[in-house]
């Protein structure tokens, strides 16, 4: 089983790649191993319940979308589809082809963040996912987990309204019909919050009072946060590249070390904690690799292929083999995955063990 820090490493390098190129070539390339790798943890379904969604819908109604509103707005390019009236606001002009294939792949970059999202969802489960916020938010942590919890429940509760009004002779005809149902939903849900919120309070949750030192590194929180602004406002939009990176490090610095020091002081213990494995470190390097090969400049690399702009002539995008390999990192999730034993596989090797130890004795 893949750790789930590991897992939130993927997703980040696959969110730099799709961040750092608008080649066809390479997005797409990424967006099958997106797919390889939620194929494989489908396989397995040892994480969270999937996202109700389609990814084939879902991306061609995004690239649709997105084609068809950089082409009504962007009125540039030399290959004329066709025009609309200039008296129309804002959209009015020439629609291009290469605005129309620019916007297609600004959808297929969107497509790609979301289905990369999809992915670290169903591979973990929520309490792994839990483990994954910092100490010092632990209180937010708690209440996003009871926050899920609820969300079963409620639905569980709904159906087993709808059923009970249903045998009574209750039917939906109108927006007064749905009364009987909202009317025990809210109050079942008003009962259980009240019963929590009871629970919680008398094993003394959050009731423990900000100290002088909790205030300071309060501080120093919020001036990290501050010096990160401005240093992200120096290096890309005033083009003060060196001052603004040393500015914006020292106020990561600044947050992740208050950070840290406020969650030593928030005391937490795992009952089954998840250990961290050399497959861990591998998925964590060669991802890591992976999206440093695109984003960092590295001398003697031409980076030419990354970028890709059609207009004002639609050109065939290049493609650079080193990049292709690098991207074939992304897949190794789905074959540690495939390549680990079932569940069913290990409980029944273990219980053949248990026997011949048993026969042995």
């Amino acid at each position: 089983m893949i750790h789930a820090a590991a897992w939130l490493g993927w997703a980040g390098g696959t969110l730099v790649i799709l961040s750092t190129t608008r080649n066809p070539w390479y997005v797409g390339l990424t967006l099958v191993c997106i797919a390889v790798v939620r194929a494989a943890v489908r396989k397995r379904g040892d994480g969270s319940p999937p996202i109700p969604i389609s990814m084939t819908r879902f991306g061609l109604v995004v690239i649709g979308f997105s084609a068809i509103f950089n082409a009504l707005t962007v009125h540039f390019g030399r290959t004329v589809l066709f025009s609309l009236p200039e008296a129309i606001p804002f959209l009015g002009g020439v629609v291009t082809l290469e605005a129309v294939v620019y916007g297609a792949v600004n959808g297929l970059v969107l497509t790609g963040l979301f289905a990369a999202f999809t992915v670290f969802n169903q591979a973990i489960s929520i309490r792994q996912l839990v483990r994954l916020v910092p100490r010092a938010f632990f209180p937010v942590a708690v209440v996003t987990s009871i926050a899920m919890t609820f969300v079963p429940v409620t639905l569980r509760q709904y159906r087993a309204i709808r059923e009970a009004q249903a045998v009574r002779g209750h039917r939906l005809r109108g927006l007064r019909d749905w009364l009987p149902l909202l009317m025990p939903l809210l109050t079942g849900g008003l009962e259980r919050a009240f019963q929590l919120a009871e629970a919680m309070t008398a094993r003394g949750f959050a009731a423990t009072e900000s100290t002088p030192n909790n205030l300071y590194l309060r501080l120093i929180t919020l001036t990290g946060l501050t010096l990160l602004t401005v240093g992200w406002l120096l290096r890309l939009v005033w083009g003060f590249s060196q001052s603004g990176l040393v500015i914006l490090l020292v106020g990561l610095g600044m947050v992740i070390g208050a950070l840290w020091l406020m969650g030593r002081r928030v005391p937490r213990t795992n009952y089954r904690p998840q250990l961290w494995t050399g497959r861990d470190w591998l998925v964590v390097i060669v991802t890591g690799a992976a999206a440093l090969t695109f984003a960092a400049p590295w001398p003697g690399l031409d980076r030419s292929s990354l970028f890709f702009y059609p207009y004002p002539v639609l050109n065939w995008p290049p493609f650079q083999p080193f990049f292709g390999v690098a991207l074939l990192g992304l897949l190794l999730p789905g074959l540690l995955i495939l390549h680990r034993p079932a569940p069913e596989a290990v409980a029944v090797r273990h219980i053949f063990s248990m026997d011949s130890h048993h026969d042995s004795i």
